[in-house]
């Protein structure tokens, strides 16, 4: 129960005043007349002023609200580093203790969990303490406790506290760790070349002596054997990598755990960077002119990627019409620097009608054989000469060719088709999409006839296209390190001039080169793996048919079987969710894949050390303290607000006071008539004394 005396006057407050005044100056009045009884006329004047004013006995029926101390509890992954887990409950359960021991206290607890798998937010402890001070009433506060291990990424975050505000620091003070980071790491790179990252390995904490100087750094390429390097301590340092393919290249820094650091997942760092390559260098060889080699320029041409070297065979050596050789503006053919030289500066070999005549001997065939078994490429779009004396089959270049003439050749219209092995192959997978009108009603894909096939026997290698009668007319073949690609026709030019409406020969070609350049997109083989968040997207092209099924190994080391489902011919995909951030490996009985999801060492495990330099000035700025948990759990005080609220051993805590009035009486403290009669009895007694 509360009383206090309030005034609830009869008159306006203005004219309240008017009235003292004029009372004020009739007592002046009185004062300068030296009337006896002024002082009886100031009493009355007062009383009469007193009851317009209307004093009032208020009484409040209060409930008393309890104080509300704060606990933000961090439980996010640099938590569960060595003890600190056990230290936090043991600590939380303590304040638990404590403040049920308080009277008229309250604890409402907030916990920081873990930001989602993949995220790069970190400990957000600040908007943890933020949010929980929203959802009470300001008054009721009397203090904020933060048990944690002061590594927060949201300080911009503070809240203004309306009370102390305590770090209760787990962890040990003779910890210490070592940490990898990438400073700098391009997003892609041309393949081949040297590409230089930058990182550094630094020490933090309470470091032995033993643990500076050198360390051994290990690099690995899409999970590959590892590299081996020595590398000093807390300097940064440049390490050279070269891109072994096109594509995503997953490479992975990782440096052995030392003895007593606290963590090692901060040892090792996934980066992902596009393998590119810098120029597509093309000899297209033409034997004679024809209504094709243009088309064959410019579709090489038109891709401003390519270098393209191209030489037609206009006059053959067996060619004899009578003009003078000094007469005659042609180019030597260099074939000695094209075919010994620098034949392995090129990516891919076109021979477009080519016939033997003399301008190539056998050995620079051979060393094109060579070329193809080291890793190059050839492509032979093959005329009616390919089924003559003068056939590259009649060549050492036979050792590497996928198929046999059978000297004959096929003078009628008829519709190239994909066939059943090429609706698998990534080179004609769904090329029907891209004809230029529908498939017919009995199956026949919807672009233009050509008129010629060279009728071959395909020994080794996929066909992936048939022509008149079901032969083949696309054979694709693996040569040790290299490949081939035999186009049984020179037709392929009607396409492009929109012949009965043309067809996809730019899409074919395109996909035909980028295959041949071992692009991973277009390999028929292959277990590729894409990220989207936390989801591992898996996509695995065969040629074989029956189930499939992928073992995916967690950066943890536990490995979970993923069944495949074929949603395209020769394609099978499957999406996997990963429990947690790092390196996964998939791999099945002929193909292997790694991936990272996130960084390898989260934003958590960045720095490590228990400290509380990041909270001293949210903490500071409260008049609060620091403590660490290891050194015991302090007493807890009372403390006035304003004063230092945290010492040796104890933190301090204001306490509110807090009520919710639950009734109001008012009354006045005299009648009203009580104080005319006073006032009355006063005004009459200055007149008895003033007349005698």
């Amino acid at each position: 129960m509360s009383r206090e005396i309030v005034f609830d006057p009869l008159l306006a407050l203005p004219v309240l005043a008017v009235l003292a005044a004029l009372a004020c100056v009739v007592l002046g009045f009185a004062l300068w007349r030296r009337l006896a009884g002024w002082w009886l006329r100031g009493l009355g004047a007062l009383a009469v002023l007193a009851a317009l004013a209307n004093p009032s006995l208020q009484e409040e029926a209060r409930d008393p609200l309890t104080d509300i101390v704060l606990a933000v509890v961090d439980r996010t992954a640099s938590q569960g580093i060595s003890d600190r887990a056990a230290q936090t409950d043991a600590a939380l359960a303590e304040l638990e203790r404590r403040i049920a021991a308080r009277a008229n206290t309250e604890l409402r607890i907030a916990r920081v969990a873990d930001a989602p798998e993949g995220s790069e937010r970190g400990t957000l402890l600040m908007t943890a303490l933020s949010e929980a001070l929203a959802e009470a009433p300001r008054g009721r506060i009397a203090g904020a406790v933060l048990i944690t291990d002061g590594q927060l990424h949201d300080l911009d975050m503070a809240p203004e506290m309306p009370a102390p505000v305590h770090a209760l620091l787990t962890g040990r003070e003779g910890d210490w760790d070592r940490r990898l980071q990438v400073r700098n790491a391009p997003a892609f790179a041309i393949i081949g070349e040297p590409v230089t990252l930058r990182l550094r390995i630094e020490n933090q904490g309470d470091v032995p002596a033993d643990a500076e100087g050198m360390v051994e750094l290990f690099v690995t390429i899409d999970g590959g054997e590892p590299q081996s390097f020595s590398v000093p301590v807390g300097r940064d340092m440049e390490v050279p990598i070269r891109l072994p393919h096109g594509g995503m290249n997953v490479i992975q820094f990782e440096v052995p755990a030392a003895e007593g650091e606290l963590t090692d997942r901060n040892n090792a760092a996934v980066i992902s960077i596009n393998g590119v390559r810098d120029r597509l260098r093309v000899l297209l060889v033409s034997g004679e002119p024809h209504a094709g080699e243009r088309t064959w320029r410019n579709l090489l041409k038109s891709d401003s990627s390519v270098d393209l070297v191209h030489f037609t065979i206009l006059r053959p050596p067996t060619k004899q019409d009578g003009v003078p050789v000094s007469e005659l503006s042609l180019i030597a053919f260099p074939t000695r620097e094209l075919f010994l030289e620098k034949i392995d500066e090129f990516d891919l070999i076109v021979f477009d009608r080519y016939r033997q005549r003399g301008i190539l001997p056998p050995i620079y065939l051979d060393n094109v054989r060579r070329y193809v078994e080291d890793g190059g490429a050839v492509l032979l779009a093959a005329g009616p000469e390919f089924a003559g004396a003068e056939s590259l089959w009649r060549s050492p270049l036979a050792e590497v060719l996928p198929g046999m003439p059978t000297a004959r050749v096929v003078e009628r219209g008829y519709t190239p088709e994909v066939s059943e092995l090429g609706a698998r192959h990534p080179v004609t997978a769904g090329l029907e999409d891209f004809a230029p009108r529908p498939a017919a009603e009995d199956g026949t894909p919807g672009w233009g006839r050509w008129f010629r096939q060279i009728d071959v026997t395909a020994e080794t290698g996929d066909t992936v296209m048939r022509g008149a009668d079901a032969r083949p007319l696309l054979v694709l073949d693996r040569v040790e390190a290299g490949r081939v690609a035999l186009l049984a026709s020179d037709h392929a030019w009607l396409w492009h001039r929109g012949y009965e409406g043309g067809g996809p020969q730019l899409e074919l070609l395109r996909r035909l080169a980028h295959w041949m350049m071992k692009e991973p997109e277009l390999e028929e083989e292959a277990l590729r793996a894409e990220a989207q968040g936390q989801t591992i997207n898996i996509t695995r092209r065969s040629l074989a048919e029956g189930a499939r099924s992928v073992t995916v190994t967690t950066p943890a080391g536990e490995e979970v079987a993923v069944e495949l489902t074929e949603t395209a011919p020769g394609r099978f995909t499957a999406s996997y969710e990963g429990p947690e951030t790092g390196l996964y490996r998939l791999a099945d009985a002929e193909k292997d894949a790694v991936i990272a999801l996130g960084p390898a060492a989260p934003r958590e495990y960045a720095e490590t050390i228990a400290t509380g330099d990041k909270l001293a000035p949210v903490v500071e700025r409260q008049r609060g303290g620091i403590l660490r948990l290891e050194d015991g759990f302090p007493g807890i005080r009372d403390v006035r607000a304003g004063r230092v609220a945290a010492g040796r051993g104890w933190v301090g805590l204001t306490p509110r006071e807090a009520y919710l009035t639950t009734d109001i009486r008012i009354r006045p403290l005299l009648p009203a008539v009580l104080f005319l009669l006073l006032a009355a009895a006063l005004s009459l007694g200055a007149w008895l004394r003033e007349g005698r």
